[in-house]
């Protein structure tokens, strides 16, 4: 059975998209965001499939597509719609799947208590969390190893992503133990050749803990 690589965040805009589109290059997987809210007329789908340059990898569409950037939740229910689990299940592939998660573990997805924590669950055989220094991110980030922990998943990798804090990232790392960790600087615009170049200075990793 191949990999079904969850890509999740201590928070919105964390850098989830990045993470994602450098993952999909550098394992030639493919790509599903299963809740897209707001920013249609620019996805993360697009985004993604605008920054890998190999031609393996396959782009699927979003379960649920909402007009407003919130919380999915408040998005559905402005759109008259309910997001339900059983219209999320991950596209069938023969590849190794990236599935991007939207905003952070506990955002609800609809009115029943229903939350992204319940996706990675029901959806992936791996998790990527994405972290970033800002003040209050050692909490934000423990905190999603617990959350994770207590539904009985494990964190195969976690991503610094942007401007490094050696004392923060050090206190993460040995509190949480991660499975793996890679870093990823800060990068004032994104591009592909960026994603390329990234993507090959991490292949050999990402391919041992992934393929």
């Amino acid at each position: 059975m191949s990999e079904k690589i969850f890509v999740t965040g201590i928070d919105t805009e964390i850098g989830k998209t990045i993470v994602s589109a450098i993952l999909v290059e550098a394992l030639e997987a493919d790509y599903w965001k299963p809740i897209q809210s707001g920013d249609l007329h620019y996805s993360d789908t697009m985004k993604v499939k605008e920054l890998v340059s190999n031609s393996n990898s396959r782009f699927f569409e979003e379960s649920y597509r909402l007009k407003t950037p919130a919380s999915p939740h408040y998005s559905a229910l402005l759109d008259g719609i309910e997001i339900s689990m059983d219209g999320i299940h991950a596209p069938q592939t023969s590849n190794l799947l990236v599935i991007e998660g939207a905003g952070g573990l506990m955002v609800p997805i609809n009115e029943g208590g229903d939350m992204i924590l319940d996706v990675v669950k029901k959806t992936a055989t791996k998790v990527v969390l994405v972290s970033k220094n800002y003040l209050g991110s050692i909490n934000h980030t423990l905190s999603a190893f617990e959350v994770l922990k207590s539904r009985g998943i494990e964190i195969d990798l976690l991503v610094f992503n942007g401007e490094s804090n050696e004392a923060t990232e050090k206190i993460i790392i040995d509190v949480a133990k991660p499975g793996a960790v890679v870093r990823i600087p800060l990068l004032e615009e994104v591009s592909s050749q960026q994603v390329r170049e990234l993507s090959i200075n991490h292949k050999k990793q990402l391919t041992n803990e992934f393929s």
